[in-house]
């Protein structure tokens, strides 16, 4: 039972003792009193009666008329003469008169009617004793009147005494449930703090809570700022802070295989021209200060756009990646140009020279880069910033014009020309966690299911991922309700910026609770660093759902995400360019390790993405991660539903 429950119980406990004991103590009271007056007034009516009986010198006529006139006027149940010898002279009796208390109220408060007794005599010669015994009725009406006026007045100082304590308890609920609340938070691996209350005891609990979410964000952060390191070490040049090649062609492999990659895009290799020679005649200092400019021009590039990555393959080598086709030839010679411009304020032998090709979803890294490398030894043989394209390897995707793209989204999802994908995520166990289920769109109706990478860039710009998300959605609540496998369903970054999308998720994932709980969605890292109050939002508006929400494609950033224990995550989902060639690279290794321990402390699930290898799962477990899901974990037998 909560405290407040009890607070409430001992408070109308309190009171409603009190009110029952006042009330008998009152009403036991009132009947004392009552029985005293009775006794004294029958006393003093007897006395007054055997005076005027006296009087009569003996007469039996005489004073049995004065006792039936006094019985007759007044409120008596008995009056009778008694002679000296004991016997009745002569009586007058009359039941009990009707009342207005109730028969057990009668029986519970009696009132006892003492009669009074006093001697009648003649002289010096005794006649014999009056007795006087008045009615109690009365009584009881007066008693009872009087015991419903207590308890109206009791009751209605009850009532203010329990307004004035449901304030006070009021007072003391509201900073409780903060401390809860916060509590709370702290399980799910947030960090708040609360307003201090004015109740001294309160106010002690609340500042040591505060205090110590301080030192726990404290802690965070330093964990934080140790894993960005970590990352900086395992997938960063040391000089320019680019990426290095490792890493470099990891995001690539992964760009040109994910689901919702690009369908096409571009790639520029950038080579400094006898880097040995120039670092002879310039120096280590000037050499160092011409690749770091280098190295800033390319990152305008990734400043400018969205989903565009840069690395420094070795000594000599940049790679730029562009998430758009048809525009591979013209980045690079934009850049050598805007190299021309300043590279010769270092010395006239700081030159480089460029290859671009054009590159589309799901061609092998080794072809594509034999094409760049081939184009980069054209331009290089050309002499100083020469700019050499490479065959084209893939076609176009604008070849139906943006116009004709929007048109078959539209009647692909009219039609109910979509589906999903099954994927399995595995605990180390090997116990199916869930099914990741991405969704497919058949463009043309009698063609094949294109992936997100070939429709969701037009998908972006026709505002469609709402729709499309809500039906990825419905889709996986059917299953879930089929069969009873959780399954998880990627939202476009675009969606939550849709003010009504988190409402109707909301009402939809309410409407099938059973499902709900088994449902996993997850946006990817960039959402987290670019829309971070509307992926709170939306992870407010899930949580009463029961549905998980999470991150995917994460890693790169998570370490610069501030206020990442405010997001209500549930897991995260480590892209593959993080995870890729884990077994031969300690440093990296050591880096997704700190990257897990630090989503632990945050009571977050962490999953892998793009498993291939066996050495690599098995790297992947020794660093404490929870599931496993890619080609290796899909080509395990499947286990039995």
């Amino acid at each position: 039972m909560s405290l407040i429950r009890q607070i409430w119980l001992l408070l109308f406990g309190t009171l409603l003792l009190a009110f029952a004991g006042s009330l008998a103590l009152n009403a036991d009271a009132a009947r004392q009193t009552l029985q005293t007056q009775l006794r004294v007034k029958n006393s003093d009516n007897a006395t007054a009666l055997a005076l005027v009986l006296s009087q009569q010198k003996g007469d039996a006529a005489l004073m049995e008329l004065v006792v039936s006139s006094l019985f007759d006027t007044g409120f008596y149940r008995r009056v009778r003469l008694v002679g000296s010898d004991g016997t009745v002279r002569f009586s007058r009796e009359a039941p009990a008169t009707a009342h207005d208390a109730p028969g057990w109220f009668v029986r519970l408060l009696p009132i006892d009617s003492t009669p009074g007794v006093a001697q009648v005599s003649d002289g010096w010669r005794a006649i014999g004793r009056v007795e006087l015994e008045s009615q109690v009725a009365y009584a009881h009406d007066e008693l009872w009147h009087g015991t419903l006026r207590s308890a109206l007045t009791l009751a209605v100082l009850g009532l203010l005494a329990g307004l004035g304590g449901a304030l006070v308890v009021q007072r003391i609920r509201v900073p409780l449930e903060q401390t809860v609340a916060q509590a709370r938070s702290l399980e799910r691996g947030e960090y708040l703090t609360v307003a201090e209350p004015a109740v001294p005891e309160l106010r002690r609990l609340a500042r040591a809570m505060n205090s110590m979410v301080e030192r726990l964000k404290m802690v965070f952060e330093g964990q934080a700022r140790q894993v960005d390191t970590l990352r900086r070490q395992a997938t960063c040049d040391a000089l320019t802070g680019l990426a290095n090649r490792s890493h470099f062609m990891s995001q690539l492999g992964a760009l040109l295989q994910r689901e919702d990659g690009v369908a096409e895009g571009g790639l520029v290799l950038l080579r400094v021209l006898e880097l040995g020679e120039v670092n002879r005649v310039l120096g280590h200092a000037t050499t160092d200060r011409m690749l770091l400019t280098i190295a800033q021009a390319l990152q305008a590039y990734t400043a400018r756009v969205d989903g565009c990555f840069v690395g420094r393959l070795n000594g000599s080598d940049f790679a730029l990646c562009l998430p758009a086709g048809g525009v591979a030839e013209e980045t690079a010679r934009a850049l050598a140009d805007a190299l021309r411009q300043v590279l010769p304020a270092f010395g006239k032998q700081a030159v480089v020279a460029a290859g671009a090709v054009e590159m589309r979803r799901g061609v092998e890294i080794a072809p594509l880069m034999g094409a760049v490398d081939l184009a980069l030894a054209r331009a290089e043989a050309q002499g100083p910033f020469a700019v050499e394209t490479a065959v084209e390897l893939g076609g176009t995707l604008g070849r139906l014009g943006e116009g004709g793209w929007r048109q078959r989204l539209h009647e692909a999802l009219a039609e109910g020309r979509v589906a999903l994908v099954e994927y399995p995520v595995r605990d180390l166990t090997g116990r199916l966690m869930h099914l990741e289920c991405p969704l497919r769109l058949q463009i043309e109706a009698d063609g094949t299911a294109e992936p997100a990478a070939r429709w969701l860039p037009l998908a972006v710009r026709a505002r469609l991922t709402p729709a499309l998300d809500e039906r990825a959605v419905a889709l996986a609540l059917e299953a879930i309700a089929r069969d009873g496998q959780a399954r998880a369903v990627n939202l476009a970054p675009a969606s939550l910026a849709d003010s009504g999308f988190a409402a109707r998720l909301r009402g939809r994932l309410l409407a099938a609770p059973r499902e709900a709980r088994q449902l996993w969605l997850e946006v990817s890292e960039a959402a987290a660093m670019e829309q971070f109050d509307l992926l709170r939002e939306l992870g407010r508006q899930l949580r009463p759902t029961g549905a998980r929400l999470g991150l995917e494609h994460a890693g790169e950033r998570l370490g610069r995400i501030e206020r990442l224990f405010e997001l209500g995550l549930d897991y995260v989902k480590l892209d593959t360019a993080v995870t890729q060639g884990l077994a031969g690279d300690n440093v990296r290794a050591g880096f997704v390790r700190g990257l897990a321990t630090l989503l632990h402390s945050l009571s977050l699930q962490v999953i892998a993405e793009g498993v291939a290898q066996e050495a690599d799962a098995t790297a992947l477990r020794e660093c404490g991660l929870d599931g496993l899901t890619g080609p290796w974990v899909s080509a395990q037998a499947a286990e039995p539903r």
